[in-house]
């Protein structure tokens, strides 16, 4: 996505409370991970609709967005799944993300110095969903991490990570768009990515 708010992931708490275009998994929350299911209102391209929340979401339903998780370290790390991140420049290394003002996450968001970002792969959609559900022990047990440089939460097995200072937190309607600057990072060779596409994890198909 480009730098707009996260209407495809995020909290999956307040994500999934939409017939008809559900996700198939638990409460999901709206103010990180957002995605409403559209279906029977949505406008073709015959009968255009006037701007709306739905009509971005519906929109966006058509839009196949890669998944990323940003973390942060506060008293407790936190941590969120994202469709919104954006490769904003390259000199300086910049990128964005977007969060809603009402996610749990956001807080330690609001304060900290630097994320981690990390672009999931395939087979990694349970973490995706664990960093996506309201209420959820992200970094209990299952999760597999470790503190990284400036001592944020890196999460093991993902496709690529980086770890970028923030730089600018933009109000933007309902969310905050946070804009960092890349310091450090790596990536793996041969990972395919986790997609989100019509209120669904999905992988690439050959």
């Amino acid at each position: 996505m480009t730098a707009t708010p996260d209407f495809a992931t995020a909290d999956l708490d307040a994500h999934a409370v939409n017939p008809p275009g559900r996700a198939a998994t638990a409460a999901f929350d709206t103010t990180e991970l957002v995605t409403r299911g559209i279906g029977a209102r949505s406008a073709g391209a015959d009968s255009p609709a006037p701007a709306s929340p739905d009509l971005l979401r519906a929109v966006f339903r058509q839009h196949a967005a890669g998944v990323a998780v940003i973390t942060a370290r506060g008293a407790i790390p936190v941590g969120f799944t994202a469709t919104s991140l954006t490769s904003v420049a390259a000199e300086p290394p910049l990128i964005s993300f977007g969060i809603g003002a009402g996610s749990s996450s956001w807080p330690v968001i609001a304060e900290a110095d630097h994320v981690g970002v990390h672009i999931l792969a395939e087979q990694q959609r349970e973490l995706a969903e664990t960093f996506a559900r309201r209420g959820a022990d992200r970094f209990g047990p299952a999760t597999s991490w470790r503190n990284g440089p400036r001592e944020v939460p890196l999460l093991d097995g993902v496709n690529a990570w980086l770890v970028c200072r923030i730089v600018a937190r933009v109000p933007a309607g309902d969310h905050r768009l946070v804009l960092a600057q890349v310091e450090t990072g790596g990536h793996t060779s041969a990972g395919r990515p986790l997609l989100y596409h019509q209120g669904r994890f999905n992988a690439l198909r050959d």
